[in-house]
């Protein structure tokens, strides 16, 4: 039965007026209606590892965190992010004030913008851009402002000087995402010191997203920005287990950030979702004590799939942004006498059994990512075996 009000005001929030149905839910049912290889939404189709599979078991059975668990996380799991980057960053972080377990990287963002964005603040961001950063930035009634990553020398950059005429008086904070979803750029050590200098020059909070950073590639490296000078103080940081164990439905993230803005973020973070993932918070303070040799393995995996999927595109006839981080490859149809990308995307599961995103649905500036379409390589080597051959056919 319709719901019907005494009024023409529209029941959505006007604030999400814009958001509708998400791109990912579109094309995964497109995948389940033809058959059609999933490229498109970025979830690994195999588990992670099996120590870590049955640390959840062994935690369940043992009656750990099948109840409420403490609000900002048991305190295994935060030891062990902090001891994670300390080992790996040189960054020292206090476990009991300075980390803050949440229901996955994207209750961090929502959480970390509404606790930090007030009706009229400037959020500027890099695009294109993880969804749900509009939908945050829109439900705190902030304002975002799009800095464009654009293609060069067969990537994405940053143009620093747009970046510096992007913040105005009324920006409150940049939010950052590196390695970038989705067009694989790994953002240099030269380019994060100059977004160190703007954010203290102007006096700018920063929320960085890092749930890549056990991805990078070719000798890339990941650079915390609160390791910069003068950054540790004004940066929350966020990371995921989710993107790099492989167990993206545990729904297991975290922020580091100084005592103040943790407090700042829990508050927010406390009506949203209180807790979650119990039994898997011990899971995952386990799995971050795997021997580095996993994290190597996990990324030569990725790097090899990244690879011969790229090839594979390449050879269909799209011109492939070979990506130095991340899980997903950005191409240019332009190539194949094709520009518009949702149109592309929404008919290529019956031209050759393939599901991929367009890009546009990560920009504001629509014209700037319409002929972009995005693939996920983070699948089973036979499933991207099997995707190449299908992409032939658009080679003729």
């Amino acid at each position: 039965m319709a719901v019907m009000t005494s009024s023409a005001r529209p029941l959505l929030n006007r604030r999400l007026a814009e958001f509708g149905t998400t791109i990912f839910a579109e094309m995964s049912a497109l995948a389940q209606q033809t058959g059609a290889i999933n490229l498109g939404q970025g979830f690994p189709d195999t588990d992670g590892p099996e120590a870590v599979r049955e640390a959840a078991v062994r935690a369940l059975r043992e009656g750990h965190g099948n109840q409420y668990p403490p609000g900002p996380g048991i305190p295994e799991l935060r030891t062990a992010i902090a001891g994670h980057q300390q080992r790996r960053y040189g960054l020292a972080y206090d476990p009991d004030r300075e980390v803050l377990v949440t229901v996955g990287a994207t209750e961090a963002i929502a959480a970390s913008l509404l606790a930090l964005v007030e009706p009229g603040d400037e959020v500027v961001a890099l695009e294109p851009y993880y969804d749900s950063y509009a939908a945050c930035i829109a439900m705190a009634g902030g304002t975002r402002v799009p800095v464009t990553l654009r293609p060069h020398a067969g990537g994405f950059a940053l143009d620093l000087d747009e970046l510096r005429a992007a913040v105005t008086p009324r920006t409150r904070l940049l939010l950052l995402n590196t390695p970038h979803n989705p067009t694989g750029t790994v953002l240099s050590r030269a380019e994060l010191a100059a977004v160190a200098e703007l954010a203290c020059e102007r006096d700018l909070l920063v929320i960085t997203d890092e749930v890549y950073e056990h991805l990078v590639f070719d000798g890339a490296e990941h650079i915390p920005l609160a390791s910069l000078p003068g950054m540790r103080e004004r940066t929350v940081t966020i990371g995921s287990a989710g993107k790099t164990f492989s167990f993206t439905g545990w729904k297991v993230g975290w922020i580091t950030a100084s005592p103040e803005l943790v407090t700042a973020v829990r508050s927010a973070k406390q009506f949203l979702t209180y807790v979650g993932s119990g039994a898997f918070q011990y899971a995952v303070a386990e799995a971050l004590r795997l021997p580095e040799s996993y994290f190597d393995d996990f990324r030569a995996d990725h790097q090899a799939k990244r690879d011969l999927l790229s090839a594979g595109l390449a050879a269909a006839g799209f011109e492939v942004f070979r990506p130095a981080g991340t899980y997903f490859v950005t191409t240019d149809i332009r190539p194949l006498g094709e520009s518009d990308g949702f149109a592309f995307c929404r008919a290529l599961p019956k031209r050759c059994g393939v599901v991929a995103i367009p890009n546009a649905v990560f920009y504001d500036h629509r014209e700037e990512g319409a002929p972009f379409v995005r693939f996920a390589f983070c699948k089973q080597t036979a499933v991207l075996e099997e995707a190449v051959t299908r992409l032939k056919a658009l080679a003729g």
